[in-house]
C-alpha cells in the first residue's frame, strides 16, 4: 500500500518525523524492521522508532523530577491504559470523588489524564510547561530503566511497574501495531513479527531486559519500585489495589472501604466501563491514534487463540534462558 511518508499519522513515520539534526545520528545506529513505521533503531540498546528516540533523548536532557512524581512504566501493551486509570483515580480521590458525576475519567482517556514523558510531553521537539501539574505529578514512561532521565533514580520519585506475560504481551501488541498500520501502510504477519520479539527487537525491548531491570530494582528499592503483575491485579483486583494504595502512602480508610470506595474504583475503571465511555470509542490522542485502538479485549490467555506448538516452545527456550535465577514467575492463564 503506497503512501507518501508525510501524510501519515505522526506514529508511523519514519525520519520524516524527526528534527534535521537527528537524520544523521539515525544514520548510524542499528536497525531493523518496525512494528509501526518503516524501522526501528537500537539506542542506549533498546528499540524504538527515531521520533520515540527523539523524544527519550529530550526528555533525558530537559525532565527534572520531583520527589514527590509518581511515574507509571510498563513494556508496551503491559496493561498501561488500565493501571493509568487506576492510578488516577486512586491517586486523584480526595480533590475528584469517585461517585461524582463529572469525574475526568468519564471524559478524557487514560493517557491524557497521565501523560507519557518520551511519547507526548517531550515529542516532536516540545518544551513542556509542567508548572501546571499538581502535586504529586501522575506522568508515565515506557523508558527501560538505564535509559531514564538521571534525576529519576537520584530523586525520591516513585515508580510503579507492571508486567505481563510475554505471550499476551506479543499477541497484544501484534494486534495493536496492525491496526495503527491499517488503512496506511501493510500490515506485519504474526510469523515475522514473532521471530522479532523472540531475538529481542520489538518497541522498547527486549522485553526481558525491560523487566528484569525493574524486577531487579523493586528487590533493591522496594520502597521506590513497586512491581505488579497485570496477571495478579485481574486474579485479586482490590487487594492490589490496596497494595498500590499503601505503596503510595495514600492508603483507603476503614470509612472508605465500608462506603464502596475500593469497589467504585475498581469498576470505573474496569474494560467494560472504560472501553464503552464515548471518549474511549470515539476521540483521538494527540499522535493521531484512536482511543479505541487501546481496547481490545483486556484478557489473560488470549495468546492461547493464535500460538501454535512450536511458537509456545520458541518462546518457552528464551523464556527460561533470559529469566533462570531471577525468581521471576509469569502467568499464561
Amino acid at each position: 500500500m503506497a503512501t507518501s511518508q508525510t501524510s501519515l499519522p505522526k506514529y508511523l513515520q519514519d525520519l520524516e518525523g524527526v528534527n534535521e539534526e537527528y537524520r544523521k545520528f539515525f544514520s548510524i545506529l542499528p536497525k531493523e524492521k518496525g512494528w509501526m513505521g518503516s524501522y526501528m533503531y537500537n539506542y542506549q540498546d533498546f528499540w524504538a522508532s527515531a521520533r520515540t528516540i527523539q523524544g527519550v533523548i529530550a526528555c533525558q536532557q530537559q525532565f527534572q523530577a520531583q520527589d514527590s512524581d509518581i511515574i507509571l512504566v510498563t513494556s508496551p501493551k503491559a496493561g498501561t491504559t488500565w493501571l493509568k486509570s487506576l492510578l488516577f483515580v486512586l491517586v486523584n480521590r480526595m480533590k475528584h470523588p469517585v461517585f461524582e458525576q463529572n469525574h475526568p475519567l468519564l471524559v478524557k482517556n487514560p493517557h491524557d489524564l497521565i501523560p507519557f514523558l518520551e511519547l507526548t510531553l517531550y515529542a516532536d521537539g516540545q518544551v513542556p510547561n509542567l508548572s501546571s501539574f499538581t502535586s504529586p505529578r501522575l506522568l508515565s514512561t515506557h523508558v527501560p530503566f538505564a535509559s531514564l532521565p538521571k534525576s529519576v533514580p537520584d530523586s525520591r520519585t516513585k515508580l510503579v511497574y507492571l508486567c505481563r506475560n510475554p505471550r499476551d504481551i506479543f499477541i497484544s501488541m501484534w494486534h495493536f501495531t496492525n491496526k495503527l498500520r491499517l488503512h496506511h501502510i501493510d500490515t506485519n504477519s504474526m510469523e515475522e513479527m514473532f521471530d522479532l520479539f523472540c531475538k529481542g527487537v520489538s518497541p522498547y525491548g527486549s522485553f526481558w531486559n525491560h523487566v528484569l531491570e525493574y524486577w531487579k530494582q523493586s528487590i533493591e528499592k522496594p520502597n521506590k519500585v513497586l512491581f505488579l503483575m497485570y496477571e495478579e491485579i485481574k486474579a485479586q483486583p482490590k487487594l492490589l489495589l490496596k497494595r498500590l494504595a499503601e505503596f503510595l502512602e495514600c492508603p483507603f480508610s476503614i470509612e472508605e472501604e465500608n462506603s464502596g470506595v475500593v469497589d467504585e474504583i475498581l469498576r470505573m475503571c474496569s474494560f467494560e466501563s472504560l472501553s464503552n465511555l464515548e471518549v474511549n470509542t470515539s476521540g483521538k490522542l494527540s499522535s493521531g491514534a484512536e482511543n479505541k485502538v487501546f481496547f481490545r479485549k483486556g484478557e489473560v490467555g488470549d495468546w492461547k487463540n493464535y500460538f501454535t506448538t512450536e511458537m509456545n516452545e520458541k518462546l518457552n527456550h528464551v523464556i527460561e534462558q533470559k529469566f533462570q535465577g531471577y525468581g521471576l514467575r509469569f502467568l499464561y492463564i
